[in-house]
C-alpha cells in the first residue's frame, strides 16, 4: 500500500479507487486509518454526532389505536415514525399512510418498506391500480406512498430475508432509482460478517463502490449504515472498525455515515464516531416512556446525549433527510480533564 499517496488523496478531496480500498482494508495500523476517517468525518459534520428520535409502529386493521399511539409518541417528542407493515396488505397501506399524516404534526416523519417491500409490492399494487393514474410497478407503489404522505423508505436489516435475496442488483438499484427520483429518503446499507478473508474484503468495497455510483447518479443518499450480520463467524472490534473508516473514505458523495448502537454494542458505536461515523443510530426514544410499550431495550436521549459528548463530539438531533432539529451542547472540558467513572 502506498500510504503517502492515499493520505494525499484524502487531504486533497480526490476519490479514492477499488484498490485503495482494498489496500486499507489490508492495512494494519487502526490508528492510521481511523485517523484518515476521522478527517473525511469531520470534513462532513465538523464535531457533531447525529441521532434521531423515533420509534416502530405495527400497523394493523385497526387504524385507530394505531393513531392513538402515534400522537401519544409525538407530544412526547418522537419525530419519526418508522412503520412496520406485517397486519396489513398492499391495499391497506395508503389509506393508513393518509390517516396517520392527517392526525400528526408536519414535523413528525413517517417511513415505511424496504426496497424488496416495494419491489414485493408492485404486483400486488397493479391489482389494486386499474383505474388509478398511476399502475407502473414500483414507480405505482411509490407515487402513491408519497402521496399518502410517506416521508422515507426504512433502511434493512442485518438478517437478509428471502425477498432481499432474491432482489439483484439492478432490480434494486431501479427501485433506489424510482425512491430518489419522487423525492422519499432512502438510507443505503450494507452487510458485512468477518472480513479477515480477502473475498469478503474486495466484496465488500464493490458493494460499497456500486452504491458510490449510483449516488453520483441520483445523489438521493444522506446516510450510510454498515449492517454487521449477527452470525457464529461475525466480524472483531478492530475489523468493525476498520469497515467502518472504509466506508467513510470510499463513500466520498454520501454526507453521513450510521453506527447502530443496538447491532454493535454501545461501546463499539462510540469507538465508530472516532473511525469515520458521525451517527448513532437505533432506537432512541424519550424520556420513561421506553418502558412498558415494546421499547424497553431503547436508550432514551438523555443517554444518547451523555454517550455522544462522552466521547468529545457535539449532539445533534436530526430529521428524516438529516436537517438539524435541534443542537445540543458540547463536552464540557472541565469534565473530560477530570477522572470519571466507568459507564457500565
Amino acid at each position: 500500500m502506498d500510504a503517502a499517496d492515499i493520505e494525499r488523496k484524502v487531504r486533497s478531496g480526490e476519490r479514492l479507487s477499488r484498490a485503495d480500498g482494498i489496500a486499507l482494508y489490508d492495512c494494519d495500523d487502526l490508528a492510521w486509518l481511523g485517523g484518515l476517517a476521522h478527517q473525511v468525518r469531520t470534513r462532513h459534520s465538523g464535531d457533531t454526532a447525529r441521532f434521531a428520535v423515533h420509534r416502530s409502529l405495527e400497523l394493523t386493521a385497526d387504524t385507530g389505536e394505531a393513531v392513538g399511539r402515534a400522537t401519544r409518541w409525538a407530544a412526547e417528542g418522537v419525530t419519526e415514525l418508522r412503520l412496520t407493515t406485517g397486519g396489513i396488505g398492499w391495499s391497506g397501506l395508503p389509506g393508513a399512510v393518509r390517516t396517520l399524516r392527517d392526525a400528526l404534526p408536519a414535523e413528525v416523519a413517517l417511513t415505511a418498506c424496504t426496497v424488496a417491500d416495494v419491489a414485493g409490492f408492485a404486483a400486488e399494487h397493479a391489482e389494486h391500480a386499474e383505474h388509478a393514474e398511476h399502475t407502473d410497478g414500483a414507480s405505482g407503489v411509490l407515487d402513491t406512498l408519497a402521496e399518502a404522505g410517506l416521508d422515507g423508505l426504512c433502511a434493512e436489516g442485518p438478517v437478509e430475508t428471502a425477498a432481499e435475496a432474491e432482489l439483484s442488483w439492478e432490480e434494486r438499484a431501479r427501485v433506489l432509482r424510482l425512491a430518489h427520483a419522487t423525492g422519499l429518503a432512502t438510507p443505503c446499507t450494507v452487510r458485512y460478517g468477518s472480513v479477515a478473508a480477502p473475498a469478503e474484503r474486495a466484496d465488500f468495497v464493490d458493494r460499497l463502490l456500486r452504491l458510490r455510483e449510483l449516488q453520483d447518479e441520483t445523489g438521493g443518499f444522506q446516510v450510510f449504515l454498515p449492517l454487521r450480520r449477527d452470525v457464529p463467524q461475525s466480524a472483531t472490534g478492530a475489523e468493525i472498525l476498520t469497515t467502518f473508516a472504509v466506508s467513510r473514505l470510499l463513500l466520498d458523495n454520501v454526507p453521513h455515515v450510521a453506527v447502530d448502537w443496538a447491532l454493535h454494542s454501545v461501546q463499539t458505536a462510540q469507538l465508530a464516531l472516532q473511525h469515520g461515523a458521525d451517527e448513532m443510530a437505533g432506537a432512541v426514544v424519550d424520556g420513561e416512556q421506553a418502558q412498558g410499550e415494546g421499547q424497553g431495550d431503547a436508550l432514551t436521549r438523555e443517554d444518547l446525549l451523555d454517550l455522544i459528548t462522552d466521547t468529545g463530539f457535539r449532539p445533534v438531533q436530526r430529521d428524516v433527510r438529516h436537517r438539524e432539529l435541534r443542537g445540543f451542547p458540547g463536552p464540557d472540558p472541565q469534565r473530560r480533564e477530570t477522572p470519571q467513572p466507568m459507564r457500565v
